[in-house]
């Protein structure tokens, strides 16, 4: 069995509201039992995509677990590699694959920079059917990106979801490996299928957006912070508990 926890859209912008929360999240899974295999976080880290965000997120997610990240539409390519994976700060597509108990964990970016919505780059494609071609038979794989590729029936988020999404939906079909797309961009937890695999969205950190049906503003900065549980069995089936931190 492997349990993750899995967050998202930290926006860390350098003033109090967006640091304490992240900081909430992570004393909460810092302090659980060791049952948690790592941690995942899936884009938005900084808010501006400043060294200096990226500075305060190496401190807020500082972590006995194993952290990993990937970028969202407010990251900056240049400044997160550098930063975060101290690598050259190129603007190339930030595509990473880590690995933790016994699952590997593909990081796609699927940013387009100066736009809120998404694309996976060909490239990135090309890289994803890389890594799944030469992962090892019966190791587990999850595919994390920021934006969902699927319509989440927000009106406002469904206008900066991913597109052209069947190169990916045609990729995962072929490889049975895959458990379960993992996604942001939301700042709500949601739940759905893709290309025949569950797809999960990640509450957000920094605030929660509202459903076309509940009243008042876009988002809601005062709803607590959430977290996301994905436990995946020894049939390869994944079950997600959500809870708020207190």
């Amino acid at each position: 069995m492997i349990v993750l926890a899995h967050t998202s859209d930290l926006h860390l912008d350098g003033g109090e509201h967006s640091t304490n929360r992240a900081a909430r999240v992570m004393s909460y899974l810092n302090g659980l039992p060791d049952a948690i295999d790592a941690v995942l976080v899936t884009g938005d880290i900084a808010d501006h995509g400043h060294a200096a965000e990226y500075e305060r997120a190496n401190e807020v997610l500082s972590s006995p677990l194993p952290v990993f990240t990937g970028p969202g539409n407010h990251d900056t390519r240049a400044a997160y590699r550098d930063v975060l994976l101290g690598q050259p700060p190129t603007d190339s597509p930030v595509n990473v694959v880590h690995r933790a108990a016994g699952a590997l964990f593909a990081f796609c970016d699927s940013t387009v920079p100066g736009r809120s919505d998404g694309y996976l780059a060909d490239e990135t494609i090309d890289w994803l059917d890389r890594v799944l071609a030469d992962n090892p038979e019966g190791v587990p794989v999850f595919v994390c990106l920021h934006h969902p590729p699927v319509t989440l029936h927000s009106p406002y988020l469904d206008a900066m979801r991913q597109h052209g999404e069947q190169r990916l939906a045609d990729l995962i079909e072929r490889n049975p490996q895959v458990a379960a797309v993992l996604c942001g961009h939301a700042h709500t937890a949601a739940a759905t299928t893709f290309a025949g695999r569950p797809l999960l969205v990640a509450p957000g950190v920094s605030s929660t957006l509202k459903l076309p049906w509940e009243p008042g503003e876009t988002f809601d900065y005062e709803h607590p912070p959430a977290v996301a549980f994905h436990v995946l069995d020894e049939q390869l089936r994944v079950t997600t508990h959500y809870r708020v931190v207190p």
